[in-house]
């Protein structure tokens, strides 16, 4: 069992027949009244969005998310390839089971797939990855006023605002869950 005053950023639980995942929360304290838990959660099932209040002493019980790690393959039309690098097995994943971070993602990397009773609902990327930009403008000099940044192409084709000092052929560490350049690698 899991209260609304415990959750946090991910938890998973079952309400009303429904699978949700919280994707934000805040704990609220007004001056007068009692604490409630404002949430937005994502249905794992529909993928739906909904905002919704809760008393902190609400029970919910907890739903098992099976989280496993496989390596991104290819990708052929709408379908993108895994593999489980234990039994070698191919998994194929629709692209509507992507997130919009999933751009930053190129072939070979480690991805976890996320499962509830067997229903894959989302592929979780590493947090960060190193990519190679592949084009972007040349920052000129004295355009430097406060945090100037320009927009580069990386390998995969996502599109990201970077310092000007950077050019083609750098390497970057990108933050998946934010899409925001980081550092040279």
């Amino acid at each position: 069992m899991v209260t609304a005053g415990d959750f946090r950023n991910g938890v998973t639980f079952e309400m009303e027949g429904n699978v949700l995942q919280v994707i934000e929360f805040q704990h609220v304290k007004p001056g007068k009244g009692a604490a409630f838990v404002r949430t937005k959660c994502r249905n794992v099932k529909t993928g739906a969005v909904v905002e919704r209040t809760f008393s902190p002493t609400d029970k919910f019980e907890n739903a098992q998310v099976e989280r496993r790690e496989m390596q991104y393959l290819y990708t052929d039309g709408d379908l993108y390839y895994f593999m489980d690098m234990e039994s070698y097995e191919q998994l194929p994943i629709g692209q509507d089971k992507l997130d919009d971070n999933f751009r930053f993602v190129k072939e070979e990397m480690m991805c976890k797939i996320v499962s509830y009773k067997g229903d894959i609902f989302a592929v979780e990327p590493p947090m960060f990855v190193e990519l190679e930009v592949t084009d972007t403008e040349p920052g000129f000099k004295g355009d430097t006023a406060q945090g100037a940044t320009k927009p580069a192409t990386l390998e995969t084709g996502a599109t990201i605002k970077v310092p000007l000092f950077i050019e083609i052929g750098n390497v970057l560490r990108i933050d998946t869950r934010t899409g925001e350049y980081l550092e040279r690698a």
